[in-house]
């Protein structure tokens, strides 16, 4: 009796260990489709009569009339900058408060330019301002959740438009803000000023000039404890949108170099996300201390750290955290079949050895062998592979300033191809795309960190343009 109880439990215990496959021998295993495991996301037709706005370009403006919108933490800033471009009239001014607009007047009143109409005292006076017949473009710095309602009817109303990061923050916004482009035809462009700061222009242009050899992966981030900063946005806003939605609500200052390393919609674009979080910690307990309030509820994890895929099979590393107590962090890298860069918390360039240093035989056990260039050379190679716009503009933005000159360097660029009826540096796919990460990481997150799909913004146009380009005119040719 004891035999057979032993092996009963034998039997049972194989049975337990062996694969499902086996165990269901009858039945028949079917070859899974690429991508089955992947949620899909919509991608509407394209209305009747609309094109893509891949490459736009418009008749070159000698003068751009320019009206701002939100005058709060970014916008003076963006004012006081203009100020310093050529072929600029300042137009109009609008902020929901009445005090502020009279604070940038001032800003114009120094620099000797004449006074913009103001718009204030209404929720609604910045439509006052998208009505006027004498401004070509709105330039917008509010609150997130007033984006993408302010760029729809301002391209409706003929202007093109420039928005702060992110311009939107939902898939549905994200679909509505590329129709209106594709139909009217106009420029709207996110102001994501990263991708003009020093070390990633110069890195774009050592990798376009195949320094790194092939990129095959790249990484960004926005890692900044925003605790001593909740309380100067309005209402709360910018800690209500942690509270509420889940996911890397802040992702283009990481992504957009990203993107624009690795060619996407120009070449390549991303084809799904997944993304992972920790629980909400920091926030909460800040919340609680600080602002009185008991048991604060906060969607947003602490960290969200999400992997994205290519079409061509690279792949890109975000990470977001404005909770955690941490040094600020843009990680930046690049990395290639034949070199390295990387900016925070250190800030250099690693290459493959010259062929003279080829002939010695590596030490296995020397960890400094693939260390990064000394300084004298990494500022050689900035030097040497300095990117044209920065030769151009650098030394007057570092004096007029924005984030150490990225920012005027940013609105110098989307003057510059106005003027002189150029693609501008940033479409309203990468709008897209780089803001659309919130509500596809919130995909991910709600269904156990599963695969998202990339919806494609450009409707299959995404290969058509080979290579991200910054277009410049010869010296001689602009329109100043």
């Amino acid at each position: 009796m004891k035999t057979i109880k032993l092996l009963s439990v034998a039997l049972l215990a194989t049975f337990a260990l062996t694969p499902l496959s086996a165990q269901k021998s009858k039945r028949k295993d079917v070859p899974k489709p690429p991508g089955y495991y992947v949620i899909k996301t919509d991608v509407p037709v394209r209305p009747k009569g609309q094109k893509d706005v891949l490459a736009l370009r418009h008749k070159p403006m000698k003068v751009v009339r320019v009206g701002f919108i939100g005058l709060g933490m970014r916008g003076p800033g963006a004012v006081e900058r203009f100020t310093h471009l050529d072929g600029v009239e300042i137009k109009a001014l609008c902020d929901l408060h009445p005090e502020r607009v009279e604070k940038a007047q001032k800003l114009l009143t120094k620099a000797g330019l004449p006074a913009a109409a103001s718009y204030s005292g209404s929720e609604d006076a910045w439509k006052q301002l998208c009505d006027r017949d004498d401004i070509d473009l709105v330039y917008i710095a509010t609150n997130w959740q007033h984006h993408a309602e302010m760029m729809i009817y301002a391209m409706n109303k003929g202007k093109h438009v420039a928005c702060e990061v992110p311009a939107v923050m939902t898939l549905k916004e994200a679909w509505d803000v590329v129709n209106t482009a594709e139909r009217t035809q106009l420029h709207c462009m996110m102001l994501e000023n990263c991708v003009y700061d020093f070390f990633e222009l110069t890195t774009l242009n050592m990798a376009q000039q195949g320094l790194f050899g092939e990129v095959l992966s790249s990484k960004g981030a926005y890692i900044h404890n925003l605790e001593p900063f909740w309380k100067y946005y309005e209402g709360n806003w910018r800690l209500k949108a942690n509270e509420e939605y889940r996911g890397d609500i802040y992702a283009t200052h990481g992504l957009g170099p990203a993107c624009w390393v690795l060619n996407i919609h120009r070449g390549d674009r991303m084809q799904f996300l997944t993304a992972m979080d920790v629980p909400a910690t920091s926030l909460p307990r800040f919340m609680k201390k600080e602002m009185g309030i008991q048991n604060p509820k906060v969607a947003n994890g602490e960290m969200t750290q999400t992997l994205i895929k290519t079409f061509k099979g690279k792949t890109i590393y975000l990470e977001h955290n404005v909770t955690s107590y941490r040094p600020y962090d843009r990680l930046y890298q690049v990395i290639g079949t034949d070199g390295f860069a990387n900016k925070y918390p250190n800030e250099g360039y690693c290459l493959r050895p010259t062929e003279q240093a080829k002939e010695s035989v590596p030490n296995h056990e020397d960890l400094k062998g693939h260390d990064f260039v000394s300084e004298e050379t990494k500022q050689a190679l900035m030097k040497k592979y300095q990117h044209p716009i920065q030769r151009e503009i650098a030394e007057k933005a570092k004096k007029v300033g924005g984030h150490g000159g990225m920012d005027f360097i940013m609105d110098y660029r989307l003057i510059y191809c106005l003027q002189n009826g150029l693609p501008l540096d940033m479409d309203v796919y990468d709008l897209a795309e780089w803001s659309a990460v919130g509500d596809l990481t919130r995909l991910s997150l709600e269904n156990n960190s599963a695969p998202v799909a990339f919806p494609d913004f450009t409707r299959g146009a995404w290969d058509r343009l080979k290579g991200l380009e910054l277009h410049m005119l010869p010296a001689s040719s602009t329109a100043k």
